[in-house]
Order: structure tokens, then sequence, then C-alpha cells
């Protein structure tokens, strides 16, 4: 293993952003994982994975890892069930397409996101009525310090909205090397509930009820309907959270705009579209240099060529100010900002 010094990294993060790392190396094996983590204790690691969630501003004054660990396998199942183990540096969306022709069922509604397997868990990723820990069995981790392989079963993982104890206090601690799902081979329960789901199955003109490949071609025709492809169009995808507030609040801030689309939670919160909310403040197709928003989904700022990290940034605290300034709504960031 090569490790190469001043690495163009534009290649390597969905934005495109033109940054450099001070050290790269690419492992394939978690053998190479551990040797490389073992001979460089002393220097500042940065661990790299697919580049879909995060937001380059700056120089990566460290080593980046780049784990490009491959491969997909049945490790249990019976006549209902299946368990499959992914590598971490499988892409995301070709696995989901994997399980799909295997018609093994529920990833079908996270068809077509950005980003590799192993960064899966620590965003706990979701779409449509689905997120990761809805599937997800377990998954295995290196300890950075020790090179120890520890196995973190669903509930270890502690998920949240877009959280999981791998944004908390094992921040930096550990790199997911492989993650496995269980997933359903008969009688398969498909949620076309969430979003233009049923509206674009009606569209297609799907008899219901509709099959797990007929769900994950639905939601991949309305996400390349909204987003760009980030090989066309630098992006990130979603970059803000939707906000869940309290009921009282977004009572008081539904009297001032009734017609707020909103998703009741629970007694006590309720999420809203940051969507809606950005959209609302004259943001959705907004250009600034090469920065901007996204012209069919709000949600998702763009680099239209030579956008700086900086830049998007900036960007991103005009609109986070301006949506607190007209609904009284923090918005939060999705994506890392490096």
């Amino acid at each position: 293993m090569e490790i190469l010094t001043h690495y163009p990294l534009k290649n390597y993060n969905t934005f495109g952003i033109s940054v450099f790392a001070k050290e790269f190396v690419s492992v394939h094996t978690t053998q190479e994982l551990a040797e490389v983590l073992k001979e460089n204790q002393s220097k500042k690691l940065f661990i790299l994975g697919g580049g879909s969630n995060m937001l380059l501003t700056q120089d990566i004054n460290a080593l980046v890892i780049h784990v490009d660990l491959k491969g997909k396998e049945v490790v249990w199942q019976d006549n209902e069930t299946v368990h499959v183990k992914a590598m971490a540096g499988e892409n995301w969306h070709e696995f989901v397409q994997h399980c799909i022709e295997h018609n093994f069922g529920g990833l079908e509604n996270l068809s077509l996101i950005p980003g590799n397997v192993g960064t899966t868990p620590i965003q706990n990723i979701g779409a449509y009525g689905t997120e990761i820990k809805d599937t997800m069995i377990s998954c295995e981790a290196m300890d950075i310090a020790t090179q120890q392989l520890i196995t973190f079963t669903k509930e270890d993982c502690e998920f949240g909205y877009r959280e999981s104890i791998f944004k908390g206090k094992l921040k930096d601690k550990y790199i997911i090397t492989s993650v496995t799902f269980g997933l359903t081979k008969t009688n398969h329960t498909v949620n076309t509930s969430y979003g233009d789901i049923a509206a674009e199955l009606t569209r297609k003109g799907v008899t219901l009820p509709p099959t797990i490949k007929e769900v994950s071609d639905a939601v991949t025709a309305i996400r390349q309907s909204k987003l760009p492809d980030p090989k066309e169009l630098g992006n990130s995808g979603s970059f803000f959270k939707n906000p869940i507030i309290t009921i009282q609040d977004f009572e008081r801030v539904y009297i001032l705009h009734p017609q707020m689309p909103h998703y009741t939670l629970d007694d006590t919160y309720v999420k809203v579209p940051a969507g809606w909310l950005i959209e609302q403040c004259g943001f959705k197709g907004k250009r600034f240099g090469d920065a901007g928003v996204h012209a069919k989904q709000a949600l998702v700022l763009v680099n239209y060529g030579n956008a700086t990290g900086q830049e998007l940034l900036d960007l991103s605290k005009n609109i986070q100010k301006t949506v607190r300034d007209t609904f009284g709504i923090a918005i939060e960031a999705e994506v890392n900002i490096i």
C-alpha cells in the first residue's frame, strides 16, 4: 500500500469540491486497514467512504484512509427471511438493487441514496418512511486504537433521527467495515404511504400491491425527478434535516402559516419539511456564483462547477438564518461540515 501525498479529493466527494489530502491511502481488506492504522498511530486520520455526506471546506491536513472494502454474501437464511452482509465500500444503491434482484425485501424505499454501505448506520439514513434501523441486524467496526473488530447490534448503535452512537460518543473511535441486514424472502411488507410513491405507482399503472422492484423503481423515478445526479451536478443529496419541533411551537407557527405541511410524530413532536420552509423563503432555484439551491428540490445545495466548500457553507448559513428569522424554526445541516 502506497501512501500518496498532496492527493486531490475532487473525485472522492459528491459535491466535487477541489481540495487536497496531505496524505492518502486506499485500503481494500480489513487486514490492510488494520495495518495502516497500526503503522500510523501517531498521525491525524481522516476516514473517507463514498464522500456523499460531507462538505469539504478546506484541504485535509491528515492521512486520508479511503475505505474501499468490497463484497456481499448471504450469512443466514430460512424460508422467510435472509441476513445479507455487505462490506463498507459497496455502493449503496448497487447493493439495494442486488437485494431486489434476489427478491430480498426491506431496502426498496432507500433506492438511489448516494454513498456507500459503511456510512449508512452512522447517519441512520432514511427516505420515504424507512430508515436503516428498520432492517439492520448488526455492523462490524474496527477499533481505531486497537485494530480489533467489534460487532455492534442494532440496539448498540443507539439510532435516532439521522443519528447513531457513531456520530455521538463513539465518533472517530471506530471504522465500520461491514453491515448485515435482515430482509424478507416472502410476504414482503411494502411501504407506499409516504411521499409520492402511491401517486407514482398509479402513474405507472402498477397493479396493487406492488412488488418490491416496482416500489424501488417508483422511488428511483421520484428521486431522479427531484434530485440531480452528483456525476452531472455536484451535491450531497439533502443538505438539511427536517426539523422536529414541539406541538406548542408548531401551533404557534401554524397560526401564521396554516398552509405549512407537517407530520405528527407523537403527542409531543411534529416534523416539518425543511424543503418547504426553504422554498417559502425564496431560495429554491437561486444561484450565488457557482453555489446554488436546486431548482427542483430546495433541500439540495449544488455546485455548478467551481464553488468552494466555504461558498456552499456560507449559503447554507444564509438559508438557516432566513428560515429562523421567518418561521422561528432552526434547521440543522444533515451533512458533515469539514
